[in-house]
């Protein structure tokens, strides 16, 4: 049977293979997939036009190369005619370098579009390299974008971007020639979250440890989910004295730790839990909802009429906020909605209704002497890195129950969504130190390593021999590109869950398993033995 189309980027895929149907498990289309890999393939196209000499590119051709590969992850863009405007400004775009060469029906190949099904349908080692490689910098460009938006650009990240894109698209490579690209895309992700960590705090402050209420309070308010931090400042600006609160979603949490955004008394707390339980927890909603990344699914008939979009994020018949950032509508419509009428007291996952954020490497390495002592004491024995997406699929339950078993002696350092799993529970104190500490958003995984590095540089050992382990869940490709930096600094021993990536094919899992001592997740109390010895 004639497949749909081909899509194995994100953990639900289909039968841990790949969705071929006639949509994704993400409500993803398979006429919006094969749109996709038209611009995926003109980017290849015009990374050619550039041919290794990137001087061609302009500041806006970066610009393309940045938001073309963003609007292909997962839960971003379902709306084909935003998706086809965005082809044919890339197409333009290569025009304008390779002029009369659109085609490029001459023997030259120069600037021609790569068909993606010579990737879904090469050898199964090729492909998965390929994939990492593609997936990796789609994740990395979501960081480069936000990074972009407040004016921080790094030039060596934007021309590995065309390196990447050239790789993909050579037909005669092999292992020997993709393993050190797919290295390359965590060397370089390293100095991309470093540049947007740079961005943020130079522009927000330093985050700072601090308590988010989970209660909804009456009245007026603005629900705002994804990681564009710009986003939330302009909406707290335009909201400012008009009787409207604003409450973050997902992935926007750590938003409350940095001091130009708390300022703000109308950012309140924290509106339901991780992405994969909006179509739950917005049903009828009495307020809008403002989508600025990767969390969109598709809205329920509950409540589609209060979401908003913005950046690249993009639905069909979705008011859609552009550059203007004029978020009027948004605005109009939660005075209209007019909020609750008492006080709603949420809670987290595990009956929690305050949880805490804001450990992000300044405030962790300020402590660094208490820390350090505390380990030296044996008052901390142990550390735990769990971070990463969430998702819907079962056997996520397993990083709760692990957390929740971990010794009182040993701190838990969190980041991104995942958290949510587990960030309401009460684990208590170590001294001063909470035992959970939230560190941020995907990205903020650079300031895991700065504080592994540290800690590694102050004990006189390596990262690999400190008492930390690793525990990852993943979701999309932001979390590809996130673990291939841990492997470009030589980390090993990590665990990988719930599942692995189905574009991972055995000769290169083989490989990570080798080279990293790779693993799956097994049960909570299996891997807790196997890290304390």
């Amino acid at each position: 049977m004639e497949r749909k189309m081909f899509c194995f980027q994100c953990e639900q895929t289909a039968g841990c293979s790949a969705c071929t149907g006639g949509a994704g498990v993400c409500g993803k289309k398979s006429d919006t997939a094969e749109l996709q890999d038209k611009l995926t393939g003109a980017l290849i196209g015009l990374a050619r036009a550039v041919e290794g000499d990137e001087s061609l590119a302009t500041e806006m051709t970066d610009k393309l190369v940045v938001e073309g590969l963003f609007t292909t992850i997962t839960n971003v863009n379902f709306n084909n005619d935003t998706i086809t405007a965005l082809t044919g400004q890339i197409q333009a775009e290569k025009e304008r370098l390779v002029p009369n060469c659109s085609d490029c029906s001459s023997a030259c190949g120069r600037s021609s579009n790569y068909d993606m099904k010579e990737l879904w349908s090469a050898n199964e080692d090729v492909r998965s390299l390929k994939s990492l490689i593609l997936f990796g910098i789609r994740g990395m460009a979501a960081y480069a974008y936000h990074a972009d938006v407040l004016g921080y650009r790094d030039a060596a990240v934007n021309k590995f971007f065309y390196k990447a894109l050239w790789a993909i698209g050579m037909k005669d490579w092999g292992m020997e020639e993709l393993l050190p690209i797919v290295m390359e895309v965590g060397e370089i992700n390293l100095k991309c979250m470093a540049l947007l960590d740079k961005a943020n705090t130079e522009t927000y402050g330093n985050p700072a440890p601090t308590e988010v209420s989970l209660t909804i309070e009456k009245g007026p308010f603005i629900v705002i989910s994804g990681h564009d931090l710009y986003d939330l400042k302009q909406l707290l600006e335009q909201t400012e004295g008009k009787g409207i609160n604003i409450y973050t979603h997902g992935e926007m949490l750590p938003a409350h730790a940095y001091p130009e955004l708390k300022k703000y008394s109308h950012l309140k707390g924290n509106f339901g839990t991780a992405w994969q339980n909006q179509q739950k927890e917005f049903t009828d909603i009495p307020a809008p909802v403002l989508f600025t990344t990767n969390c969109l699914m598709p809205p329920k008939e509950s409540y589609a009429d209060r979401v908003f979009t913005t950046e690249v994020v993009s639905y069909p018949e979705l008011i859609h906020i552009g550059e203007n950032k004029d978020f009027t509508p948004v605005i109009e419509k939660a005075l209209s909605l007019g909020g609750y009428p008492m006080d709603m007291h949420l809670t987290g996952i595990n009956g929690g209704q305050r949880v805490m954020t804001g450990f992000a490497h300044n405030t962790v390495l300020s402590a660094a002497d208490t820390v350090i002592k505390a380990v030296k004491s044996g008052d901390i024995k142990h550390f735990f890195l769990v971070g990463g997406c969430d998702g819907a699929k079962p056997g996520r339950n397993y990083y709760t129950e692990f957390v929740k078993q971990t010794p009182k002696d040993s701190i838990v350092l969190t980041l991104a969504c995942g958290k949510y799993r587990f960030n309401d529970l009460n684990l208590g104190t170590i001294g001063e130190l909470p035992r959970i500490m939230d560190m941020g958003q995907c990205n903020d995984a650079y300031s895991a390593i700065k504080v592994a590095s540290a800690l590694a540089e102050a004990f006189g050992c390596s990262v690999n021999d400190l008492p930390l382990s690793i525990i990852l869940s993943w979701y999309e490709q932001k979390a590809v590109c996130v673990l291939l930096t841990l492997l470009h600094l030589g980390i090993k021993n990590i665990l990988i869950g719930p599942s692995l990536p189905a574009f991972i094919s055995p000769k290169v899992l083989n490989f990570l398993v080798e080279n990293y001592n790779i693993a799956l997740i097994s049960t909570p109390e299996e891997d807790l033995k196997k890290m304390l010895g």
